[in-house]
């Protein structure tokens, strides 16, 4: 294979769900909801994010369309960001699906905690007669 071959660009659902893989890009969505901030501020808002880890996420998101970067001819310089239209057309699915994992979110740490931990649910005809002895049961994944 050649070195100057490229991937195909990814289209839609793919390239977002690339995008928000980053809790980062999550939270600096959810913080310009909220209003146009300054690097520093956006910093501080979202505890735990680094410099460099911020700024790489905001370039993503700005390539995405989903904020815009404005920067004024000042001394110090002055640089904005704030949610596009297509940003903030974003903000209630996000929100949604942010809802749904919290109300989820026992589940979603049992399972994962069987996946660290290496043990595994019964085996899969065991599993039915149990189910069917107990009767009906919410799925956990």
């Amino acid at each position: 294979m050649r070195s100057s071959q490229t991937k195909p660009a990814k289209l839609g659902s793919e390239a977002v769900l690339d995008l928000f893989v980053s809790k980062w890009a999550i939270k600096v969505v959810h913080a310009l909801a909220r209003g146009t901030k300054r690097h520093g501020a956006l910093r501080r808002e979202i505890s735990g994010v680094s410099q460099k880890m911020l700024t790489q996420t905001l370039r993503d998101l700005e390539n995405a369309g989903l904020i815009q970067r404005t920067a004024y001819n000042l001394v110090p310089p002055k640089v904005e960001y704030s949610l596009t239209r297509l940003g903030d057309s974003f903000v209630e699915p996000l929100n949604t699906l942010c809802n749904w994992a919290e109300a989820h979110r026992d589940e979603l740490e049992f399972v994962a905690a069987l996946k660290t931990t290496g043990k595994r649910s019964a085996a899969p005809q065991e599993e039915s007669r149990r189910s069917e002895a107990a009767g009906p049961r919410r799925a956990l994944v």
